[in-house]
């Protein structure tokens, strides 16, 4: 019995943890240091739809793992404080998920997790972190107040069943960084 309350109380405690780590996208969702997008999977329904052959075969390949998605955050920002807390909620989610690819690229670090899915070509979890992208880029965006910005760090997480080999043309297609390194990880 002891043995049951002693792990009770100790996932107790780790409960503050563990919400602080699943929650850094809502947490920063509302900064204005922050761009946050976070598309819902009926939005992904209707991307599928669009502009697409159905009768070709890759085609109806991308919208199956289109419609599989059930979540799709992304956070950039250039503030240093947030990049550092993103830095940190990422290291913490590296012992659930498991690391696919680190680019380096003149200070620029681009690291690619995932967490396995129902076999070896899905995943359930698809994490993409990019830090120090000021270093190899001095493009600033303009946010939604107008103001101008340089991103330094990028966290992307998507969920659902995702098919590897498919993942890198929806990065391509919705133009996120990444995407050709993952398209070339496929191919070999």
């Amino acid at each position: 019995m002891k043995k049951y309350t002693l792990m009770f109380v100790m996932a107790l405690m780790m409960m503050p943890f563990a919400s602080q780590a699943q929650d850094i996208f809502a947490k920063y969702s509302d900064s204005p240091d922050v761009t946050y997008v976070s598309i819902k999977p009926k939005m992904f329904q209707m991307l599928a739809k669009m502009d697409i052959n159905t009768d070709d075969p890759e085609s109806q390949e991308y919208i199956k793992m289109v419609n599989s998605i059930t979540s799709f955050k992304v956070i950039t920002t250039g503030n240093k404080t947030i990049s550092d807390d993103v830095a940190k909620w990422v290291k913490s989610r590296k012992t659930s998920l498991e690391e696919l690819m680190v680019v380096k690229d003149n200070g620029m670090n681009m690291t690619f997790y995932v967490k396995e899915g129902r076999d070896s070509d899905h995943v359930s979890e698809f994490l993409m972190f990019v830090d120090g992208l000021g270093a190899i880029t001095k493009d600033m965006d303009v946010n939604m107040n107008g103001q101008k910005r340089e991103f330094e760090t990028v966290v992307v997480s998507l969920t659902g069943d995702i098919d590897m080999n498919q993942i890198s043309k929806l990065t391509q297609k919705m133009d996120l960084p990444g995407g050709k390194h993952l398209e070339h990880k496929n191919k070999k």
